[in-house]
């Protein structure tokens, strides 16, 4: 038994428990890794000793030590991050006292402990004293009242048939989630690495599926010589999926489908690539998977979780209601103020046609809430659209609390309207159904900025360039990290984040503004001066006061660190008025 800063990590029973002796639930490798901390005499471990020790013999990941880390902090409480801390090295120690103490031995029959760690006796259970019951009493109850209890039992029953044809069988009982196997990846790719690849993208695409709230997740049974083939593991589940790794001559291919088990129709297919010379190879995996996994992981979502129901049904309006949520999510991710404008008005005239649909509605909130981020409507209009905003999704958290694009949606609403602590409870529900993705990792990475939260939050921007899904954001988290790296004065290593950044959507002006305090801070004077020019010739009247970004409920370390960082855009050329 270990013990330190109040918890208690019982190795017997891998268990961890509070103060109040209340088992806090941990997954098993978050546990083990608890565990190294406790045990290792306050050493700083490094990631690669970490990752090692956690996950033996298996190649994993970054972003599989952060979830744990993440986990670890919050099992914890450890918002601020001082037990479980980040060393100077990049490897992590747990910074507290830890107490090796015997474990308390198995109670025996006729002791209990009390909380001092006392051991008193206590009479047999047969002489302890029960209060005597009235005759003929069963359960505590009298004759009579196990009479009426039978009766009223009797009419439930019969109530229940009678409503049963009309009501949802989820009504009456709870449903079990959808059965996903996830097949061996075929290798057909020519190469010598081609068998291990596909090995490791069949493990990241069944642990990642195996994190879906609505799913559960079957391992196929592998083919043994006189046995029963895999293909027989698949006849309880509901759906399979099934994908081949293909090898050019520079780039990876995984090519990967969700099959309807009970009629072979294929539900969704979709095609990844990463180009092989440039990255490693578990960031090629992590990205071929992340590929395919977050669009799968969409479809799969709008198969068990369908639309609620809509004023038209007819299929030309329901494409039509599909091309502009697709053309307005474009907008929100790539966005321009032309852009913008152009898939506001886009939407707001399917909805005059459409008035009930929720899908246009909410793709509408979420489209103005950018907006309302990018400062493109006044601050009357603000107001005014963050109220129907709100209306609009609480509405549809109701009718589809399990929507991804209702969730996504809503914790946009939650991130630019400040609310960051709820924002991240939001975010990471809808991780919960699609681990890919990065709009919402994102998100999360915002409000850990605002919360003053750096290190996580420059790890979250990280795993999101990791999954780079989808593609079209992903000049929002490149920018989160650069801009976490100046908030950090981390300057140099800021540049190319926010350059990258930049060259994916160059029309943000802010995005020049942070470049122009890296280049200061840096002593590129020029590139400095260069950076806020262009910054004001897309954002014309910036100062001082306006450059800021709203500050409401953020926390004091990241209001003084934003203060650093508006004064060197000063120092640039940013005017003070």
């Amino acid at each position: 038994m270990l013990r330190f800063a109040g918890f208690e990590l019982d190795q017997r029973r891998a268990e961890l428990r509070s103060a109040d002796g209340v088992a806090i639930k941990l997954r098993p490798k978050t546990f083990e890794m608890l565990r190294l901390f406790a045990t290792s005499g306050g050493r700083v471990l490094s990631k690669q000793e970490l990752m090692e020790a956690v996950w033996p013999n298996i190649h994993v990941g970054e972003d599989s030590l952060f979830q744990c880390i993440r986990e670890l902090r919050t099992a914890l409480g450890d918002e601020r991050r001082q037990l479980i801390k980040l060393a100077s090295g990049g490897g992590y120690l747990l910074a507290t006292e830890v107490v090796d103490a015997p474990a308390v031995a198995e109670q025996t029959e006729g002791t209990r402990a009390d909380p001092t760690g006392e051991v008193e006796t206590r009479p047999p259970v047969e002489l302890a004293a029960v209060p005597p019951r009235p005759p003929r009493a069963l359960f505590g109850l009298s004759r009579q009242a196990m009479v009426a209890t039978v009766a009223g039992l009797c009419l439930v029953v019969m109530g229940l048939a009678v409503a049963g044809p009309v009501l949802k069988p989820d009504l009456l009982f709870r449903r079990t989630p959808p059965r996903l196997v996830v097949m061996p990846i075929v290798d057909d790719s020519n190469d010598t690495r081609g068998a291990a690849m596909a090995a490791e993208v069949t493990a990241r695409l069944t642990d990642g599926f195996a994190k879906v709230q609505n799913i559960s997740v079957v391992a196929p049974r592998v083919a043994v010589a006189g046995g029963e083939s895999s293909a027989a593991s698949t006849a309880s589940s509901d759906y399979e999926l099934r994908g081949e790794l293909q090898h050019g001559d520079q780039s990876w291919m995984l090519r990967a489908r969700i099959i309807k088990t009970a009629t072979g129709e294929v539900q969704s297919v979709v095609a990844a690539s990463v180009t092989a010379e440039e990255i490693d190879a578990q960031l090629a995996q992590s990205r071929l998977v992340a590929g395919v996994g977050h669009v799968l992981a969409r479809r799969l979502n709008e198969i068990l979780e369908p639309s609620a129901a809509r004023s038209r049904t007819a299929g030309a309006s329901a494409g039509g209601d599909k091309v502009a949520v697709e053309q307005a999510l474009a907008s929100i991710n790539q966005t321009t103020r032309e852009r913008f404008g152009a898939a506001q008005t886009m939407l707001q005239k399917a909805l005059t046609d459409d008035p009930d649909n929720v899908d246009l509605s909410v793709a509408l909130s979420s489209l103005q809430m950018r907006g309302i981020q990018m400062v493109w409507f006044s601050p009357d209009e603000a107001v005014t659209v963050e109220a129907k905003a709100n209306a609009t999704l609480e509405r549809a958290s109701r009718l589809r609390p399990n929507s991804i694009p209702v969730l996504e949606a809503h914790c946009r609403f939650l991130s630019a309207t400040n609310h960051f602590v709820e924002s991240l409870v939001t975010c990471a529900k809808a991780l919960s159904f699609d681990p890919w993705n990065g709009s919402a990792l994102y998100l999360i990475g915002l409000g850990q900025v605002y919360l003053g939260r750096f290190d996580d939050a420059l790890a979250t921007f990280q795993q999101a360039d990791r999954y780079d899904t989808p593609p079209a954001s992903r000049w929002t988290w490149l920018l989160g990290a650069g801009m976490t790296y100046v908030l950090m004065g981390r300057y140099d290593e800021a540049l190319p984040w926010i350059q990258r950044s930049i060259a994916i959507t160059p029309g943000t002006g802010r995005s020049h503004f942070l470049l122009a305090a890296a280049y200061q801070r840096s002593g590129r004077f020029e590139e400095a001066r260069a950076a806020i020019a262009e910054g004001l010739r897309l954002r014309p009247g910036t100062t001082r006061l306006s450059v800021w970004p709203p500050m409401k409920n953020a926390s004091p370390v990241c209001i003084a660190a934003w203060e650093r960082v508006v004064q060197a855009e000063v120092d640039a050329g940013l005017p003070e008025r």
